[in-house]
């Protein structure tokens, strides 16, 4: 058992407890901290509150330092909003939303987080994007908010990826794409999935522990996928 906590954000969701699972049952760390909105306590963090966000880090804080931090946690539609499929259905409030969850949070997330990561060692912060999230790699358009509100994700890892390399050169921070995972988030538009691509929570999780085990210091600051392959930003 190495030192160190895992935190992992977003852990009463699909990938995100599956997540919390796996950690613990490697037994890698001394102790795995779970949040989530909804639950209590000690456990509870809301992306849209920074108050609770700084209420999680201090908890953490009177443990054992935390080396590696995930951030499980992605909006894509809610109610009687969703993806827009063209521009006649973008609504500031729903944009603002979509920024607010995919990219301050764990924004918000890192400023509170990061700091309490060792300074020397291998460390790793990593948060769930995805690969419609690439600029390079979009041909199709549509889901405007989504897209955006990660592909801003994406640049802010980039960001504390620079930043945090000065405090510590081992750290890694990095953006992953898990794949469509058998969530509530992709459940109304798995119809086109190809066959074999429709992962469980608990096989997602495990295909992107096992990604975060093989990053190099170099790969810092990058997206990869839930096959460790880099998707260009």
């Amino acid at each position: 058992m190495s030192k160190g906590s895992a935190i992992v954000i977003g852990a009463s969701g699909g990938i995100g407890a599956a997540f919390e699972a796996a950690l613990i049952e490697e037994g890698a760390y001394e102790v795995v901290h779970g949040f989530a909105r909804s639950r209590g306590g000690a456990q509870h963090l809301d992306l849209l509150d920074e108050a609770s966000i700084a209420a999680a880090a201090a908890h953490v804080a009177k443990g054992p330092p935390p080396a590696m931090v995930i951030v499980a946690t992605g909006l894509l539609h809610e109610g009687e909003h969703g993806p827009e499929k063209a521009l006649r259905d973008l609504d500031p409030a729903w944009l603002a939303q979509l920024y607010a969850v995919n990219a301050v949070g764990p924004a918000l997330v890192a400023k509170h987080f990061l700091p309490l990561m060792p300074k020397s060692g291998r460390t790793v912060f990593a948060a769930l994007s995805a690969r419609v999230a690439s600029i390079t790699d979009n041909r199709l358009g549509g889901w405007h908010g989504y897209r955006a509100s990660k592909a801003a994700l994406n640049m802010l890892i980039r960001n504390l990826a620079i930043e945090e390399r000065r405090r510590n050169e081992r750290a890694i921070v990095v953006a992953l794409h898990p794949g469509t995972v058998d969530t509530a988030l992709s459940r109304p538009f798995q119809a086109n999935v190809p066959a074999g691509r429709l992962f469980d929570a608990e096989r997602a999780a495990l295909q992107l522990l096992d990604v975060i085990e093989e990053l190099k210091g170099p790969d810092s600051g990058k997206l990869f996928d839930y096959e460790g392959q880099e998707i260009p930003f």
